[in-house]
């Protein structure tokens, strides 16, 4: 095995059975209780999952799909994922206490996978592994705080530390983690936004001129199409699958772009309607298009070109004309782009008929009441931010932005993603943000930009930054290059993790390594001046308090605020007038900071209180765009071709069903009919056949990049309804195969969504 990757080996009871052609009913219901109720007792479990997602209750710590504006479901207005992410953290029969840590050594914990590692439960102490020692021993917080800040001010650079952040870190944690890392000197903020929608916010922010969703919940039941790209909302943002329901039976209609057929594209079983459950659930895809993948972009094209052959069939009645004379700029240079492109040619990229397209390109030709859903599936390619301004010239073309019903929708991964962002965690601050900063707090922050997920690890690999802190996450596994990544990670003088639970990331250190455990989503969290609550922003941009509900697992867990509030003081030591105990003790008062410094913060701390929280202002929803034209921009973007070599397949990585992000929760993936196995790789039987493969055949997948070739090992191949020329598996274990360099222009994003791989017997 090596040391740096999961273990390879397989688990010996594959099962295969059918997919699945609908997604939620009665089996999520049970997998959702048998998740919550193995891990706690009956009324820890019945008190997390009731409060999960209520006005008055604590917000999902999975995905960061948008609760209902108005009314919430009293009895589960969650999904099956959600109450798999709670389950991880109230449970309370399985703890990883330091006995956990004196039984196994760090190389005995290597051995083990990531799904063994997470059932150890909730972390209960702060640990260390000193230099040369094989196992991590408990440490008091007072002394952690001042290791760390020895190590930071030993530094010759402040640039030579990197601050990670995870989606999960409340807006409160975030906003004071991004003022100490500035007052400490650096813009080293990469985050989870680097790997995943950067893509995205690199897109919309060139032609939107604001990174964000378009698009309030409403919309998505009011839209008449919604196309739905590169994502696979059952498993992904089963929420999501609720108002899709309810706009099909207001009417409308959907399109689902991807290479596999997911049970979250084609139906849905509400599990709370007796109607679903009697008599099935409601159809929601209307037309399928298998795309190959990465041929997202040559679709659009087509789509556009077809949309002004209809207007010129119908003039006035297709393209939305007087929206692009008002809002728009480059329609002329971007329609006489469309000319170097034959539609023949464009379908065959996409491994369809032009014929399929116009099936699709029907359905919302004569309405602008169109939103446009896409997530990984589009931002890890090489071409991702390309590929979504693509998707902006289609919206653009109907007019379909800022419009009830209608615009741009990506769909974040983690729970405070975005607001995380909204924040200021980014590596690439605005002027105007630090100008605020300079303000209010009366310091210089560093103007120059910090490092991103994949700079960050070339630099720890160099040698140039020598000191990493991550802010939760599993930042050995969600990086592309996993072997690089570890070396990265090893080379560094210390390496910190705030943590609910243990993961990988914690076995892959640095010379001395500490693990700061802290509360979760779900924890009451009490403070000097009473009980708190914190605030997350949803992918739709509305901010919303959570309180934690029920009682920690340890008395040893401090907040991410308390952690960050006692590390400023430590490494600062009184350097700036902030007041860290006073902000920790009552976050109100970083509300009443944040307020100062973040346009669209007024009156935070009432408005936050108002049940259900509020929508942040939003350019693109009233048509304001602040890009550098003033106007939303059409662009100009060719499409990629792949032309693979014999005997080589285009490889994406997706999750499973029981995993999210790199959690993983068991071993199943039952939408896809794969049971006890994550090793295995989807292909078309056609392929199989043609490399002389079997099925169940246990093989090695390689890439080669620049002379250098890669190894993920024993994977079994399990035929899929998958195009011609493709293939799938899950990550983080295919995570080894790409490049620590391979990214996607202007982004960075790693290109886990189109790997060029040849499979062997292993």
């Amino acid at each position: 095995m090596n040391q740096n990757t999961p273990p390879e080996k397989l688990t010996g009871d594959l099962e295969l059975g059918k997919p699945y052609t609908e997604a939620a009913g009665i089996p999520a219901i049970v997998k959702s209780f048998e998740h919550v109720f193995q891990g706690t007792n009956l009324g820890r479990g019945w008190k997390a999952l009731v409060n999960l997602n209520q006005k008055d209750g604590f917000d999902c710590p999975s995905c960061a799909w948008p609760d209902p504006d108005g009314h919430r479901s009293s009895i589960a207005e969650y999904c099956e994922s959600g109450a798999k992410a709670v389950a991880d953290e109230v449970m309370t029969k399985h703890t990883a206490s330091p006995v956990l840590f004196q039984r196994y050594s760090v190389a005995d914990l290597l051995e083990k996978t990531d799904l063994w590692l997470g059932q150890q439960g909730r972390l209960t102490q702060p640990m260390v592994l000193r230099p040369g020692a094989t196992h991590y021993v408990p440490v008091g917080w007072s002394e952690a705080f001042q290791l760390i800040a020895d190590q930071l001010n030993a530094l010759d650079s402040p640039n030579e530390a990197i601050f990670y952040t995870s989606g999960r870190t409340s807006n409160e944690a975030a906003f004071l983690y991004q003022l100490f890392v500035r007052m400490f000197g650096t813009n080293n903020m990469p985050d989870c936004s680097n790997m995943c929608h950067e893509s995205t916010s690199v897109a919309l922010a060139e032609t939107l001129g604001l990174g964000k969703a378009s698009v309030t919940y409403e919309d998505y039941e009011k839209a008449d199409v919604i196309m739905i790209m590169g994502q696979n909302p059952g498993t992904n943002a089963p929420r999501m699958l609720t108002p899709l329901e309810q706009m099909k039976r207001n009417g409308g209609k959907i399109i689902s772009v991807n290479p596999l057929h997911e049970a979250g594209l084609l139906a849905f079983k509400y599990p709370q309607s007796p109607r679903d459950i009697l008599l099935g659930g409601e159809k929601l895809t209307d037309v399928f298009l298998q795309v190959r993948i990465n041929s997202d972009m040559a679709l659009l094209k087509a789509m556009c070109k077809l949309l002004l052959e209809e207007e010129r069939k119908t003039p006035g009645r297709v393209i939305n004309q007087h929206f692009i004379d008002t809002y728009t700029s480059g329609y002329e240079a971007f329609v006489k782009s469309l000319d170097q492109f034959e539609l023949g040619d464009l379908a065959a990229q996409c491994g369809l008929t032009v014929a399929q397209i116009q099936e699709a390109v029907d359905l919302f030709k004569h309405t602008p009441k169109l939103i446009i859903c896409w997530a990984m599936g589009l931002t890890q390619h090489k071409n991702s931010v390309d590929t979504i301004n693509e998707v902006i010239n289609l919206l653009l073309l109907k007019g379909s932005i800022g419009i009830e019903g209608g615009g741009a929708s990506p769909i974040r991964g983690h729970s405070n993603v975005q607001g995380d962002r909204t924040m200021g965690i980014w590596e690439k601050p605005k002027p105007e943000f630090l100008d605020a900063l300079e303000k209010v707090f009366n310091f210089e922050p560093p103007r120059e930009n910090g490092y991103d997920a994949v700079a960050a690890v070339q630099a720890m690999h160099a040698g140039d930054a020598k000191v990493f802190f991550g802010m939760g996450g599993n930042f050995a596994m969600a990086v592309s290059d996993t072997n690089y990544t570890a070396e990265a990670l090893k080379k560094c003088k210390l390496t910190v993790h705030v943590s609910t639970k243990l993961n990988r990331s914690h076995l892959i250190h640095g010379e001395t390594a500490l693990i700061l455990p802290c509360l979760g989503r779900t924890d009451h969290d009490r403070q000097e001046s009473g009980d708190q609550f914190v605030s997350c922003e949803s992918t739709t941009g509305v901010v919303a308090q959570s309180h934690g509900i029920v009682e920690p697992v340890s008395t040893h867990l401090k907040s991410e605020v308390a952690i960050i509030g006692e590390l400023a003081k430590a490494t600062l030591r009184g350097k700036y007038t902030v007041d860290w105990d006073s902000l920790v003790g009552n976050y109100d008062r970083i509300r009443d900071l944040i307020e100062k410094t973040i346009p669209g913060f007024d009156n935070y701390n009432e408005k936050v209180r108002k049940p259900g929280g509020f929508y942040i202002p939003n350019g693109p929803r009233v048509r304001e765009f602040k890009t550098k034209t003033g106007k939303a921009q059409f662009t100009v973007n060719v499409p990629t071709h792949h032309e693979l070599p014999a005997g080589e397949l285009l490889l994406m990585t997706v999750r499973s069903h029981d995993q999210f992000n790199t959690t993983v929760y068991g071993n199943d993936d039952r939408y896809r009919g794969v049971y006890n196995e994550r090793r295995v790789v989807f292909m078309n039987a056609d392929d199989i056949a043609n490399l002389g493969l079997a099925e169940k055949q246990v093989v090695d997948l390689h890439s080669r990049y620049d002379g250098i070739t890669r190894t993920a090992h024993r994977f079994i191949v399990v035929p899929y309804n998958i195009p011609r020329g493709c293939a799938a598996a899950y990550f983080p274990e295919t995570n080894v195969l790409i490049p620590i360099d391979s990214k996607a222009d202007r982004s960075h994003t790693p290109t886990s969504k189109s790997i060029a791989i040849t499979v062997s017997p292993a």
